[in-house]
């Protein structure tokens, strides 16, 4: 089975206050979908973008939504995100207590839905939800902060992931990576399985060179490491 690789920027590590002007750029350089982490303080020790952004946001950019709910209890509260067809919706394994009724939930307004796992929560906690998912989003830092180092032993977690789903019955599950996706770890994670790409300070936005020119080496990157 042909993978199809994606990126998707972290909305979080742009500039705040030129983010029209970096959507415009996304766009016009192929990004694959918009990352928007959400935390409540509460499952994760930080505060960041809310509601209004994520409705403001869907407004102004055709690229589809990657939205990483962080917060406890989502079933509760994914009637306030403004997603729909196409775009991507993240809650985590450790913070629903119905799990099967937020995926049920993402799906009814026709997002594909994902569920996040931290780097200590083992694959084996997914088991009674594969027939509900279209993707799982493995955490290679511990989530509420940019700029961590990778946890190494993430990226056998991926690996065995994909080893696991393939012989499943599930390789149309898709992979996707968040937390210190560098240029050079990208190479490995691809490497291992993954098929999205959560990219930050450490590569689309890195000060290095400019986003249209990190794109295109980070996907140079990963389409080589296939």
């Amino acid at each position: 089975m042909k993978r199809i690789k994606k990126i998707a920027p972290s909305i979080m590590c742009a500039p705040l206050l030129s983010v029209d002007g970096c959507l415009r750029e996304l766009e016009q350089n192929g990004a694959d979908l918009i990352h928007i982490d959400i935390m409540d303080g509460s499952f994760v020790p930080n505060y960041t973008l809310g509601t209004n952004f994520v409705k403001e946001l869907k407004c102004k950019t055709e690229i589809p939504l990657d939205i990483h709910l962080m917060i406890d209890d989502p079933e509760k509260k994914l009637e306030w995100f403004a997603f729909g067809e196409g775009d991507y919706v993240s809650v985590h394994y450790e913070a629903s207590q119905h799990l099967n009724k937020a995926l049920g939930m993402i799906k009814a307004r026709g997002a594909k839905a994902m569920v996040a796992i931290n780097p200590a929560t083992p694959i084996c906690a997914l088991e009674s939800v594969l027939d509900d998912i279209d993707g799982v989003l493995i955490m290679t830092v511990n989530p509420g902060f940019a700029g961590q180092a990778l946890i190494e032993s993430t990226l056998k977690k991926i690996s065995r992931l994909r080893q696991w789903l393939d012989d499943g019955g599930y390789a149309h599950i898709e992979i996707e990576v968040d937390g210190n996706v560098s240029f050079e770890n990208a190479k490995r994670m691809c490497e291992a399985g993954a098929d999205i790409f959560v990219a930050g300070s450490s590569s689309v936005f890195s000060k290095e060179a400019s986003l249209p020119q990190n794109i295109v080496r980070l996907r140079d990157i990963i389409e080589k490491s296939r």
